[in-house]
């Protein structure tokens, strides 16, 4: 019988402004994740920035600090759907993403047009085995993806969880190794 082998995970982390209270966090998070055998860290706010080799090579202080040098544009604006754009042309269709579990850890405030996001999400959504979006702020019983760049996002989507404190990391563990929801 054939070994079941896990599918690759791919983690874009959103660094910008209005994710600074969550993104130091999710970094530390990721710095595990990076140092798994398949898997791929990007941090994005105007800019992809691909920090699996930097979170690779150090201890983890080192590696957070180097990350911080490496992705300059930290607590900048959001362009999500121009970093999709980039990451589906280098790395999506006929790389890393090709049947692997993509995580966006965004709030989903983007600067761009909600048509361009939802472009990109598509594109993103044939080629991974599943999509999954970590929205801190989804933990408000308050919350509704009232955000331009969430709700073009939300129909790409396989799970949204909010991971927003330990607790909420289970459930952000849980959803990466369900099965794929139906689009």
């Amino acid at each position: 019988m054939p070994r079941a082998r896990p599918r690759d995970l791919i983690v874009l982390c959103d660094i910008s402004g209005s994710m600074e209270p969550y993104a130091r966090a999710m970094l530390q998070l990721l710095y595990c994740a990076a140092r798994a055998a398949h898997a791929e860290v990007f941090t994005f706010a105007t800019r992809l920035t691909r920090l699996t080799p930097v979170l690779r090579r150090a201890g983890p202080d080192d590696a957070l600090a180097r990350a911080g040098r490496v992705a300059p544009d930290w607590s900048g604006g959001t362009r999500i759907a121009d970093c999709l754009a980039e990451f589906n042309e280098r790395f999506g269709r006929r790389g890393m993403a090709h049947g692997a579990v993509v995580a966006i850890i965004s709030d989903g405030w983007d600067t761009g047009a909600p048509a361009d996001l939802a472009t990109q999400m598509a594109r993103l959504s044939r080629v991974a085995y599943r999509v999954v979006w970590v929205n801190p702020r989804t933990a408000s019983p308050r919350y509704r993806p009232l955000v331009a760049g969430m709700a073009a996002a939300l129909p790409y989507c396989d799970a949204v969880v909010s991971a927003h404190n330990l607790a909420a990391l289970g459930d952000f563990t849980a959803v990466l190794s369900a099965p794929r929801r139906r689009r």
